[in-house]
C-alpha cells in the first residue's frame, strides 16, 4: 500500500473547497499548485519565478476568505496563477496567454474572483481603499479587502498616495507585502535596499525598544549625546533601522517578516491581520522561484532569468535540454535581430559617441535593451524602479544641466507619465528622447500592454517630435537624429524581430519632418503612406495591389509630427486615393494628422486610413491578432480594391 497521500488539487474547484483543509493539508495543496505550474508554464510559456512564490500565500488566503464577496487584489498579475487554480480555471492553465485562452494578467470579464484588472504595477492598494471605503458607505456587501503588491511595485508612487489616503481613513484593509528582492530585474533604490535590511536580519524586526536603549548605551560619551539630542532624532534614528516605524507613521499596523513558504504561520499572521479592523501591512519573505532550482539557487541571476518560461523550457521538472542538430542536418539561418537590441546596441555607439548622453529606465532594463548599456557603461545607466514618472522628472533635471537623457520605456508604461511628458519635457523643450519600445500589438500580454495609443497621446503636444522607422537601419538613424535634436523628441518601434536589412555602420541625422517615397506608381489610382511599421505592410499591399492590375505608390512618412505636408500634398494631388497605414489607434493617430493637414491647406482629398480598431485588442501572437483588426498585407489590398470600385478580391496570404 503507498505512502503517498492523496492529491488534493484535483478536488479544487472554487475557493471555498479549501476552508475545511488542515494546515498539513494546505501545505501539500500548495506544493501541488507549484508543480501544476511549473509543469503547464515550462511546456507553453508564461510568467514563471512570481508565481513559484506566491503558492502558499494563495493557498492561505484562500482558505481564510470567502471569494468573491472578500475581495483579494493582486498587484500586476504576473504573480496570480496560483489564484486562477484555485478559482475554477485548474484545467484551462494551459492556454494562458494565448490566442481567446486565460489572459496574462487578471481580468474582470474572467471571473468573478478578479476583482481587478491589472498590468501596470502599484495599483492595488488604491483599488482596495476604494473597494473598503465604498462598503463602508453602504455601496454593496461588506467583506474583507485584501491587497497583495510586490516590493519591486511598492517603488511606484500611486501606491504610497493609497498608503497615505488608507492611513488618514483608518481604511480597514489589509496589504501583504510580497518581498522576494525582484520585479523583473533586481530592485533598485534605497526602499528596495530597506527591504532587504528587513528581510536580511531577522533580528531587527522587533528591535524599537532595543534600538533607542542601544544608543544610549554607546562607549565614550556618546550615548550621553544621544540622550540629549532628545527623542526626535532618536525616533529618526530608529525609523531607519526599524521596519515596522515606517508604516506606523502613517497609521498602519504591522506585521512581519512572516515566512511567506510557512502556510501555518502565514494563516496566523494573515487571521490576525484581518480581525485588527485597521490598515494593516503583512510584510512577507517570499523566494522568487521557489521550488524550481534553476530559479531558486541561481541567486538575481537565475531568478531575472525565469521571471518568465519560454515554451518547451521545461521537461520532467527541470530546464530541458538543448535540441541538438542531426547528423548532416544544417543550422537555421540566423534571424534578423531584435529591435530591442538593436536599439541598445545603437545606444552603446551614441554614448561613446557623446559623453553626455545617458540612458533611463523604469525597471525594465532587459525589456528596454538598456541592460547592454549597462554592462557597457554601467555609470551612463539609470534605473528609477517602477517609477515612470520620475523617468522623466529625472530626465528633466538631467537635460536641465546640459546632459542629453534617453528615457526608454514601453509605449504603454510612457502612459503614466503622461503628465511629466506634457508640462516638463514639452512646455520646457528640454532636450529629452522618449524612445518607445513595445509600439503595436505586443502579443500574448494583451491590452495592458498593447502600445496602441502613443501616436494619438503625444501628438496634440506642442514642441514634441515624432517618427518611427520602417526598419532597424531607419532605427538607427533616427536615435542618431534624436540625439543630434534641440528639443523633446519621441521614436516608437515595434516589439520583436526586424525587418533584416543591413545595419549603417555610420548613422545619420534625418531632416525632421522628411518623408520618403519608396515606391511609385504607373497608374496615378493609390498612393500609400506608411509610418513605422505600417509601411512594410503598405508594401505588401502594394504587390499584392499589382495582381490587381493596381500599381499604386508607396511612402515612408518617417514622421508623424511634423508631418511632411510636401509630401502630402503630391500624392493626394496625384492620386485618385491616399492610404494611411499605422499600428495605432485612428482616433487622433497618423492618419488623422494626414487628413488635418490636408483640409487646413484646403486641398481637396479621398482617404483611406488603416490603423488599429476603436476597442482593446485581446492577447495572442502578434500575427493572429494583425488578422483579427485587419492590420496584414491582403486585408488592407482588399479594403482598397473595394474603395476604388475594383470586381477583384485579394485571398488571405
Amino acid at each position: 500500500m503507498s505512502d503517498t497521500p492523496a492529491r488534493i488539487l484535483p478536488g479544487i474547484d472554487r475557493p471555498q473547497d479549501l476552508h475545511g483543509l488542515s494546515d498539513e493539508e494546505l501545505t501539500q495543496l500548495a506544493q501541488e499548485v507549484r508543480e501544476h505550474i511549473i509543469d503547464t508554464v515550462g511546456e507553453i510559456g508564461g510568467h514563471f519565478g512570481a508565481n513559484l512564490g506566491t503558492c502558499e500565500l494563495a493557498v492561505a488566503l484562500h482558505s481564510l476568505l470567502d471569494s468573491p464577496r472578500d475581495k483579494i487584489l493582486w498587484d500586476v498579475g504576473h504573480q496570480a496563477y496560483p489564484h486562477k487554480v484555485l478559482t475554477g480555471r485548474r484545467d484551462r492553465l494551459a492556454t494562458i496567454r494565448k490566442y481567446q485562452g486565460l489572459t496574462p494578467f487578471c481580468c474582470v470579464e474572467e471571473s468573478e474572483h478578479d476583482v481587478m484588472g491589472a498590468g501596470h504595477a502599484s495599483t492595488s492598494i488604491g483599488y482596495a481603499v476604494g473597494l473598503k471605503e465604498a462598503m463602508r458607505h453602504g455601496n454593496g456587501p461588506d467583506g474583507k479587502v485584501v491587497a497583495v503588491i510586490g516590493d519591486g511595485a511598492m517603488t511606484g508612487g500611486v501606491a504610497f498616495e493609497a498608503v497615505h489616503q488608507a492611513g488618514g481613513l483608518g481604511t480597514p484593509i489589509v496589504v501583504v507585502l510580497n518581498d522576494n528582492g525582484m520585479s523583473i530585474s533586481p530592485n533598485v533604490g534605497a526602499l528596495s535596499r530597506y527591504f532587504n535590511r528587513i528581510r536580511l536580519n531577522p533580528k531587527w524586526w522587533h528591535a524599537r525598544e532595543g534600538v533607542e536603549g542601544g544608543l544610549t548605551k554607546l562607549p565614550g560619551g556618546i550615548g550621553a549625546r544621544f540622550e540629549r539630542l532628545g527623542p526626535q532624532l532618536k525616533e529618526s534614528i530608529k525609523a531607519f533601522w526599524a521596519p515596522g516605524l515606517f508604516w506606523e507613521e502613517l497609521d498602519w499596523a504591522y506585521m512581519g517578516v512572516v515566512d511567506g513558504h510557512d502556510v501555518p504561520n502565514l494563516r496566523e499572521a494573515l487571521r490576525e491581520a484581518l480581525a485588527a479592523d485597521r490598515p494593516v501591512v503583512v510584510h512577507i519573505a517570499t523566494v522568487k522561484g521557489k521550488g524550481f532550482a534553476p530559479a531558486e539557487e541561481g541567486g538575481l541571476e537565475g531568478m531575472e532569468k525565469w521571471h518568465a518560461a519560454k515554451p518547451k523550457s521545461i521537461a520532467n521538472g527541470a530546464p530541458a535540454p538543448a535540441v541538438k542538430l542531426a547528423p548532416g542536418e544544417a543550422p537555421a539561418p540566423p534571424k534578423p535581430p531584435q529591435y530591442t537590441k538593436v536599439f541598445g546596441d545603437a545606444l552603446v555607439r551614441e554614448c561613446e559617441r557623446d559623453e553626455r548622453i545617458v540612458g533611463i529606465t523604469a525597471a525594465m532594463n532587459t525589456g528596454t535593451g538598456l541592460d547592454i548599456l549597462q554592462k557597457a557603461l554601467p555609470d551612463r545607466y539609470f534605473d528609477v524602479g517602477i517609477a515612470e514618472q520620475q523617468a522623466l522628472l529625472f530626465a528633466c533635471g538631467l537635460a536641465l544641466q546640459g546632459a542629453k537623457p534617453v528615457a526608454a520605456i514601453y509605449s504603454t508604461f510612457l502612459q503614466r507619465a503622461f503628465d511629466q511628458i506634457v508640462h516638463d519635457v514639452c512646455l520646457q523643450r528640454l532636450n529629452v528622447v522618449l524612445a518607445m519600445d513595445r509600439a503595436g500589438l505586443v502579443g500574448d500580454d494583451g491590452p495592458t500592454h498593447h502600445g496602441a495609443f502613443d501616436i494619438a497621446y503625444l501628438r496634440p503636444l506642442p514642441h514634441i517630435v515624432l517618427m518611427a522607422p520602417r526598419d532597424e537601419a531607419m532605427l538607427v538613424h533616427m536615435l542618431h537624429t534624436a540625439l543630434t535634436h534641440d528639443g523633446p523628441i519621441a521614436l516608437r518601434y515595434p516589439r520583436g524581430e526586424a525587418v533584416g536589412v543591413a545595419l549603417p555602420d555610420t548613422p545619420v541625422a534625418l531632416p525632421i519632418g522628411s518623408g520618403e517615397i519608396l515606391r511609385t506608381g504607373a497608374d496615378g489610382k493609390v498612393a500609400l503612406l506608411g509610418y513605422g511599421s505600417g509601411v512594410g505592410k503598405a508594401l505588401e499591399a502594394a504587390e499584392l495591389l499589382r495582381e490587381h492590375g493596381i500599381d499604386a505608390t508607396v511612402a515612408d512618412a518617417r514622421f508623424a509630427k511634423p508631418l511632411d505636408a510636401g509630401l502630402v500634398a503630391q500624392l493626394m494631388a496625384e492620386h485618385e486615393l491616399l492610404v494611411t497605414v499605422e499600428e495605432g489607434v485612428l482616433a487622433g493617430g497618423f492618419g488623422s494628422a494626414v487628413w488635418e493637414t490636408l483640409s487646413d491647406a484646403g486641398l481637396p482629398s479621398r482617404i483611406l486610413r488603416v490603423g488599429l480598431p476603436d476597442r482593446y485588442v485581446a492577447h495572442g501572437a502578434p500575427a493572429l491578432l494583425h488578422e483579427e483588426v485587419g492590420f496584414t498585407g491582403p486585408a488592407i489590398a482588399q479594403r482598397i480594391l473595394a474603395a476604388v470600385g475594383a470586381p477583384d478580391s485579394v485571398g488571405a496570404a
